[in-house]
C-alpha cells in the first residue's frame, strides 16, 4: 500500500467556474489555486450532477445520479444503503478524513414544504406507515448528526465511520453561524467570539444586497481558517505515516450570507466587478421565472434576507454580491495555500494528487438573479475542476466534458481499486479513461413556485455546444447554443431552424435517463 497515491480533495460551496483567476476572472486573485492548476489539468467543461448541495454531494460520494442514490433534493439525507467511494478506499487500506462541511444529512429544522394530500370523503385513508409508497428510516437517529439539536447534547460525538470517513471534523451551516466541531472548538478556545456571531453584532457597512453581513468574527476564528488549521494539523501528524490517505477539505464558503471577515470584506470593490449582460441589454425578453422573481421582489423588498432561493436583484446588488464572494474565495485561496504548504512540509505532497472543485454555482446577477433555484444556467451548473497529479500532466487545460459523479470513479481508477457494481460515474481521460460525451443534470425541489409549479423537476443535457433542459411543471423547456450565446439569453426551443438539433439532444437525453435507472440491487436468482 505504501506505493499507492494519496488524495487531497478541496470542495467549495457555490463557486462558479469563472470565479478563479486561472479561469479568466478579470479581478479575482487566486494564486494558490492557480498554482495547483499549473501543476495539473484544469478542466474547462466540468458540470455538477445537480445544482444544489445535498444531491450533488451525494453524487460525489456515491458516483451515482440523484435519481439513483435517492437524495433527489434538499431535505433527503443520503441513505446508508448507498456504498460510497470513500468506503472502497477505506476497505483497500486508505486512511480517510473529512474536515469541514458534509451536508449529506439535513442541517436545519425547517418544516417540509410539501403540502399533504387532501383525502376524499368516503375513502379509507392509509395508516401512517403505509402513506408513502416507499418505506424509509431517514428520520431516525443515524440521520441527525448535522442538526444543531444533536450538537446541543452533552459531549456530542458523530459515530464513525461516517459514510466511509474514519475521521470527521464537522463544520455545519454557513457564515458566522457555523456549528458542529467548529462551534465546540470556539466554546473551548475562543468563547469571546461567540458573542460576536449574531447578525445584530455586525460592523456598520453600506452594502444593500440581501444577506451582506460584515461579521465581527475575526479571521482566525472564521470557519475557513478553522478548517485550514485543522487540516494542517492533520497533515503534520502524518510525517512518519506511510499509509495512503484520502483527505477531503470542504469549505462552507463562498455562500450566502455574504460574510467575508476582516480584510477580506473590502478586498474587492463592487465597481471593479464585471457587469452581467442582463443589465446592459435592452432587447432581452426574460423568461417567466425571472419576471416572477422581479415581481415578487418589487412586492416585498425584504425578500431574500433569510432564504436562499433565486432572488431578483439590482445591478448594484449584483456587483456587491460579486465583490463579497470574491473576498470569500480569496480567503479560501489563502487556506488552500496553507494546506498545500502543510502537505509539502509533511513530506506527502510528492505522492498526493490535489483536486479542487465546487458543489454548484450562484447566479450572482446573471439574468438579474441571485442565489440559486430550478434554473439551469451555466452560472449554477458549471464549476471548477482541477486534477493536479505530481506524476501526471502539468499545466494543461482540458475541454473534455466531466461531472461531479466522475470524481470518485476517477480516484478509484487512479488508486487501482475496482468500483462497486452500479456506480455510474465514468473514468476521466486525465487518468486514461474514456470520459463522457454529454453531461446529465437532474434537479428537484420540494418548494412550490409560481413560475415552475408544484415540486418542479428539471433534467438537462449539455452536449457539444448545446444545453437542453426539460421541465416537469409549468416552465417552458429550453435550448441554448453555448458557443453563439454563452450568456444564455436566447431560448431556441421553438426555433424551426433548430428542430433537428433539438431532436438529437432529446434522443441523447433519453439515453442518459435510461442509463441512470438503477441496476442495483442485483437479482438474487434467475427467476
Amino acid at each position: 500500500m505504501t506505493n499507492r497515491p494519496s488524495y487531497i480533495l478541496f470542495i467549495t460551496d457555490q463557486q462558479r467556474y469563472d470565479h478563479l483567476g486561472c479561469n479568466g476572472h478579470p479581478v479575482l486573485q487566486t494564486p494558490n489555486i492557480d498554482a495547483m492548476a499549473s501543476e495539473g489539468v484544469n478542466h474547462d467543461r466540468f458540470y455538477v450532477a445537480s445544482p444544489v448541495c445535498m444531491p450533488n454531494r451525494a453524487s460525489l460520494m456515491t458516483c451515482r445520479m440523484p435519481s439513483s442514490h435517492g437524495t433527489r433534493s434538499l431535505g433527503i439525507p443520503l441513505a446508508r444503503e448507498n456504498v460510497t467511494f470513500v468506503e472502497l478506499l477505506a476497505a483497500a487500506g486508505y486512511d480517510t478524513c473529512l474536515i469541514g462541511k458534509s451536508h449529506l444529512q439535513n442541517v436545519s429544522d425547517w418544516d417540509v414544504q410539501i403540502e399533504p394530500p387532501e383525502h376524499r370523503e368516503g375513502y379509507a385513508v392509509p395508516p401512517k406507515e403505509l402513506a408513502v409508497a416507499k418505506r424509509s428510516d431517514l428520520d431516525n437517529e443515524t440521520f441527525q448528526y448535522e442538526r444543531q439539536a444533536y450538537w446541543d447534547r452533552a459531549d456530542p460525538t458523530v459515530p464513525l465511520p461516517f459514510y466511509g470517513f474514519s475521521e470527521y471534523v464537522s463544520v455545519l451551516r454557513h457564515g458566522f453561524n457555523t456549528g458542529g466541531d467548529h462551534l465546540e472548538w470556539l466554546k473551548a478556545n475562543a468563547s469571546d467570539t461567540l458573542g460576536l456571531r449574531g447578525r445584530d453584532q455586525q460592523f456598520a457597512h453600506g452594502y444593500t444586497v440581501p444577506q451582506a453581513i460584515r461579521t465581527r468574527v475575526p479571521e482566525e476564528h472564521y470557519s475557513t481558517s478553522y478548517i485550514a488549521d485543522r487540516t494542517a494539523d492533520w497533515l503534520k501528524a502524518r510525517e512518519d505515516n506511510e499509509t495512503p490517505f484520502l483527505l477531503v477539505v470542504s469549505f462552507p464558503d463562498p455562500h450566502h450570507p455574504f460574510t467575508p471577515p476582516g480584510k477580506y470584506w473590502d478586498m474587492y470593490k463592487p465597481e471593479d466587478m464585471p457587469v452581467p449582460i442582463a443589465y446592459e441589454t435592452d432587447d432581452w425578453d426574460p423568461p417567466e421565472y425571472v419576471k416572477s422573481a422581479e415581481h415578487a421582489r418589487a412586492s416585498d423588498p425584504t425578500l431574500g434576507q433569510m432564504a436562499g432561493y433565486s432572488l431578483a436583484v439590482s445591478k448594484q446588488e449584483a456587483l456587491q454580491a460579486r465583490a463579497l464572494t470574491c473576498g470569500m474565495i480569496s480567503m479560501i485561496d489563502d487556506a488552500v495555500g496553507q494546506v498545500r504548504k502543510a502537505a509539502s512540509d509533511a513530506g506527502v505532497a510528492e505522492n498526493t494528487v490535489q483536486i479542487y472543485t465546487s458543489d454548484h454555482g450562484d447566479h450572482l446577477g446573471d439574468h438579474r438573479l441571485l442565489f440559486k433555484g430550478a434554473e439551469q444556467y451555466d452560472s449554477l451548473t458549471h464549476v471548477p475542476f482541477i486534477w493536479a497529479d505530481p506524476k501526471g500532466a502539468q499545466c494543461t487545460r482540458s475541454d473534455d466534458l466531466a461531472q461531479t459523479l466522475d470524481i470518485g470513479t476517477t480516484i478509484l481508477e487512479h488508486a487501482k481499486i475496482e468500483p462497486s457494481i452500479g456506480m455510474q460515474g465514468v473514468v476521466l481521460p486525465v487518468v486514461g479513461g474514456a470520459g463522457r460525451d454529454a453531461a446529465h443534470i437532474q434537479y428537484e425541489t420540494q418548494r412550490t413556485q409560481k413560475a415552475f409549479g408544484t415540486r418542479p423537476r428539471v433534467h438537462t443535457i449539455v452536449h457539444q455546444n448545446w444545453r437542453l433542459s426539460m421541465y416537469l411543471g409549468k416552465c417552458p423547456n429550453e435550448l441554448f447554443d453555448l458557443a453563439a450565446d454563452p450568456d444564455e439569453m436566447s431560448n431556441l426551443w421553438t426555433s424551426d431552424a433548430h428542430k433537428d438539433v433539438k431532436a438529437d439532444l432529446l434522443e441523447r437525453l433519453a439515453e442518459l435517463e435510461i442509463a441512470a435507472v438503477d441496476r442495483v440491487p442485483l437479482p438474487t436468482a434467475q427467476a
